[in-house]
């Protein structure tokens, strides 16, 4: 692995599961009013996203805003901010907003206790007013916070979907990830999950790993299998600044990297595919004997979502607003710190604008990057022209590339090329705007 910038021809130049991404957020000084916000917006299917921003260790590629574990006293804080929050939060909305979809993330929601998860629905439902055993509810857990007594609280209030970050079955690879944890732990918590009943397990597994090679990596693919999840991520490692493995220094070189995090995405995602997944995008892949795959997805970028926590974002089609942002752990103490002691949570204080051409920018983004691709027809309903008209230098070069498939004049979509390249394509799209607020962001 390698800590130096991606090559301009690197397959791996950013994960882009948002845009912009938050290194383009900037303080708001005119702190607008959330009242004037959400005034206007479609209401009827909102997402909801709380972010808990615990963790019991810290991964060794994690750049989250997610801080090791929780003095005394701090995760009831926390949960006190969160209340005081979202009761802003729900009076800033229409009396008739109505919530479509829910999510638990961070950070590890499951390193609450099962009282506090307890707590964590009541404010979800009753300060909210999202019905979480009526609606999709998904919830991030690791296998060391996976115990039968918090799943039991999230199965019982709901939870269509518990997603587990396992990254490899191998332990050696799992410490040279700095990823504390033995294959045995990993596959008892798999079993606790399986006897709660959740009707979507996700395994979220990681390529690229220092010491990695094609054959434990189609290893981890089998156990994985075994357990028949309803989905698998399969994520490229990243070494970003001021995480555990950027200070370990390089290990290889920035091609060979490339190449073989290219390599065994291909091995990954043909393995899958023979063994009865379909793809979904570059990352996910649905089992399609499953009927219930597919139908808890949460949608992290559509607009009208509230973001509940120091860590969460939040939608309108105008803004995109959060708090700070940090991956230092000093820097991730300071901004929870001040989280807890919020008690005026009317305005938003840092965010983005999303005007111009920056709305299509992030419907392309977002529609392309699918492996369904989008319709041009809907691209047009919504913006009155085509892609090719907005973007027309951007397309032709991923056309030139061999990234577009051909024959398809309803939709716009990537080759199987394409989406190999999911992480090269997403960056090419950004708006010079964002590209230069991102580059001029110090990290911290």
């Amino acid at each position: 692995m390698t800590t130096a910038p991606p090559r301009p021809d690197s397959p791996y130049q950013s994960y882009v599961y948002a845009y912009p991404h938050k290194t383009a957020y900037r303080p708001l000084p005119e702190r607008p009013p959330l009242r004037e916000l959400w005034a206007g917006e479609p209401q009827h299917a909102l997402s909801l996203y709380v972010h808990i921003p615990f963790c019991e260790v810290r991964c060794g590629f994690c750049n989250l805003f997610t801080r090791i574990g929780s003095p005394e006293g701090l995760t009831t804080a926390y949960l006190d901010a969160l209340e005081r929050q979202a009761t802003v939060v729900r009076a800033a909305l229409d009396e008739g907003a109505r919530f479509a979809l829910a999510a638990f993330g961070g950070g590890t929601p499951t390193h609450l206790t099962a009282a506090e998860l307890e707590r964590l629905c009541d404010i979800a439902e009753q300060r909210m007013g999202a019905d979480l055993r009526a609606i999709p509810l998904s919830v991030e857990a690791s296998p060391a916070t996976a115990t039968a007594d918090r799943l039991e609280v999230l199965a019982a209030r709901g939870t269509t979907r518990l997603s587990l970050g396992v990254q490899s079955f191998d332990d050696a690879e799992a410490r040279s990830a700095v990823r504390p944890q033995k294959r045995a732990e990993v596959e008892a918590a798999l079993g606790r999950i399986r006897a709660a009943g959740f009707p979507v397990l996700n395994i979220d597994l990681i390529y690229g790993i220092d010491g990695q090679t094609e054959a434990s990596w189609l290893r981890s693919l089998d156990t994985a299998l075994a357990w028949q999840p309803e989905e698998l991520y399969l994520y490229p490692l990243y070494v970003r600044p001021l995480t555990g493995l950027a200070r370990r220094g390089e290990q290889e070189s920035a091609s060979a990297w490339d190449a073989r995090r290219l390599a065994l995405y291909r091995a990954g995602r043909d393995h899958l595919l023979a063994h009865g997944y379909q793809q979904v995008s570059m990352r996910m892949f649905r089992r399609t004997a499953s009927p219930q795959a597919g139908a808890s997805e949460y949608a992290c970028q559509t607009d009208g979502m509230v973001g509940l926590g120091c860590g969460a974002r939040s939608y309108t089609s105008q803004l995109h607003y959060s708090f700070d942002y940090a991956v230092n752990a000093t820097q991730v103490r300071g901004i929870i710190d001040k989280y807890v002691a919020t008690e005026d949570f009317r305005h938003a204080e840092v965010g983005h604008r999303m005007d111009g051409a920056e709305p299509r920018r992030r419907h392309l983004v977002q529609s392309l990057l699918q492996a369904e691709g989008m319709p041009l027809a809907d691209y047009r309903a919504r913006f009155g022209s085509s892609p090719a008209e907005d973007f027309p230098a951007e397309l032709a070069g991923f056309a030139e590339r061999g990234w577009l498939a051909e024959g398809d004049a309803a939709s716009l979509r990537l080759s199987p090329e394409g989406l190999a390249h999911s992480d090269a394509v997403g960056p090419l799209l950004f708006s010079p705007e964002v590209r230069a607020l991102m580059a001029a962001y110090e990290a911290k």
